[in-house]
C-alpha cells in the first residue's frame, strides 16, 4: 500500500471509486472531481495496492470555518492559503474496509494540514461515524445547518491544532 496526492490522470479511478463508496445523492460525479482535481488535487489524498485505487481522501482549503454545501459545488472556493482544512469524502472500497486504510489517509491529512500551518480540518458526518472520527481527535460540533448535501442530516466536527 503507499499513498500519494493525485494528478488528473487519476480522474476516472477516483469516480469509479466515489460511486463504490456512496449512494448516488451523496456522491460527487466525474465532472465535479475533475473540477476539483483541476483546483486542488494536492489535497486529495490517494491509497493504491499496487496499481489500484482503493482509498481516498479529499477537501479543499478555506479560511470558512464551517463546511457548506457550496464548497462542494464550487471547487473554485479552494483557498490554498486558507486556515482550515475541510474533508469531503472518506472512501474505501468494500472489500478494502476493516484494515485501517481509511484511518492512514485521514492521519497523513492531519499531517499535512499540520505542516501546511492550518488551524485545523473540518469534515460532517453521520451520527453513525461520530466516534471513528473522535478517535483522530475532532470535536462533534453537533447537527450543522449549512449542509444538507445528498439529502442528508450532518454533524460538523472539528479538529483544532
Amino acid at each position: 500500500m503507499f499513498i500519494r496526492t493525485a494528478t488528473i490522470e487519476d480522474l476516472d479511478a477516483i469516480t469509479a471509486v466515489e460511486a463504490e463508496c456512496f449512494p448516488a445523492a451523496e456522491a460527487a460525479t466525474g465532472d465535479e472531481f475533475k473540477d476539483r482535481l483541476e483546483h486542488y488535487a494536492n489535497h486529495f489524498w490517494l491509497m493504491f495496492n499496487e496499481d489500484e485505487l482503493i482509498a481516498f481522501v479529499d477537501g479543499l482549503v478555506t479560511d470558512t470555518p464551517d463546511l457548506t454545501d457550496e464548497m462542494y459545488a464550487d471547487a473554485s472556493l479552494h483557498n490554498e492559503a486558507g486556515r482550515w482544512q475541510m474533508i469531503f469524502g472518506v472512501n474505501t472500497i468494500p472489500a478494502y474496509r476493516k484494515h485501517g486504510y481509511a484511518g492512514q489517509l485521514i492521519r497523513r491529512a492531519i499531517d499535512d494540514a499540520k505542516a501546511q500551518g492550518r488551524a485545523g480540518l473540518v469534515l460532517t458526518c453521520k451520527d453513525k461515524l461520530i466516534n471513528y472520527y473522535s478517535k483522530f481527535g475532532f470535536v462533534n460540533e453537533g447537527l450543522t445547518e449549512k449542509s444538507a448535501h445528498g439529502g442528508v442530516i450532518w454533524n460538523q466536527m472539528r479538529l483544532t491544532f
